[in-house]
């Protein structure tokens, strides 16, 4: 990652919408399906661009599901989209038996997930969608944390062969990677800061926060690694123990249930390989609730700052 002047800011509901456009005329097999949200998931930009690889399947989630998986079966590149709830959730089980379990080349764009879908409330603020994701054999799980990785992320899932979960959200956030010298490894970490005291581990919207928390901690003397972790599953095991052994402990931050989600993966992971700390940051098993989104983040404490105060607490422990 390179360093970047003037941060820009960008949702990646919007990367994805982008990248679907952009990436069908070399890739003549991919479709796209939504369920009447193709305004706010931005399928709509593929809509208008291509209306004849566009299938709006109404509100009916499971529905557009099993077309999905028909599609993929007679050899298309199916991307099935709605907001994470009803991808994840409401769907759930035609994604399990149909999708999952035949292990079909469908990619789910999960748009609008977490606690910064703000105003929609508890109802739409899905915050279990990686945990049901991970449980379900064979699915990976992606979650970008910017502009320029979701769209790579987006081309990485077109050339991959089997089934695809991928987390987008609808707040804009910074953008920290440089498009020019990006490059999306399948289930590989990527280190952003060094450090020795201790590795803060993010993914999504959050690691922006992670690396503005690291670099403050850098000004009061604390060394803190910062590790963007965009697949979730498979999970790089090799990156994550080899910070647990050279810093000794771990935070993990996730704009998810600390329940199934990023942080009981790392959590797995160190303490089956190599026991260290791990301290959890992400919504601690409850509902969210309407509000703004940048003021939910900081309530529900998926912020910087409680990023600082976390890593301070357990170097003092």
């Amino acid at each position: 990652m390179s360093e970047v002047k003037e941060i820009k800011k960008k949702a990646t509901r919007e990367s994805y919408g982008e990248a679907l456009t952009e990436l069908a005329e070399r890739y003549p097999d991919l479709v796209v399906l939504d369920a009447d949200l193709a305004a706010a998931t931005k399928t709509g930009i593929f809509k208008k661009a291509y209306p004849e690889r566009f299938f709006d399947c109404g509100i009916a989630e499971e529905n557009m599901m099993g077309v999905a998986a028909g599609l993929a079966a007679s050899g298309k590149i199916p991307f099935a989209s709605t907001f994470a709830m009803f991808a994840a959730g409401r769907a759930y089980e035609i994604v399990r038996n149909s999708i999952g379990y035949p292990h079909l080349n469908v990619k789910i764009g999960a748009t609008h997930a977490g606690i910064s879908v703000g105003e929609d409330g508890a109802t739409h603020q899905c915050n279990e969608d990686i945990a049901l994701m991970r449980t379900i054999p064979g699915m990976t799980v992606i979650v970008p944390c910017d502009d320029v990785e979701a769209k790579a992320a987006v081309e990485a899932a077109v050339q991959y062969q089997g089934p695809v979960y991928m987390r987008f959200g609808r707040l804009a956030v910074p953008v920290l990677n440089d498009p020019e010298t990006y490059q999306f490894q399948w289930g590989k970490g990527v280190t952003l800061r060094d450090g020795d005291d201790l590795t803060i581990i993010a993914t999504g919207l959050m690691v922006a926060e992670a690396v503005e928390a690291a670099d403050a901690l850098r000004e009061q003397g604390i060394s803190a690694r910062v590790i963007n972790i965009h697949t979730i599953k498979p999970l790089d095991q090799e990156i994550i123990l080899k910070a647990a052994q050279e810093t000794g402990k771990i935070l993990t931050v996730e704009e998810h249930s600390i329940i199934g989600g990023l942080g009981s993966a790392v959590a797995e992971c160190v303490s089956e390989n190599c026991p260290v700390p791990v301290v959890r940051i992400g919504v601690n098993d409850e509902f969210g609730y309407s509000g703004p989104a940048v003021d939910l983040l900081k309530k529900f404490g998926l912020s910087s700052e409680n990023i600082i105060n976390t890593a301070k607490k357990m170097l003092n422990e």
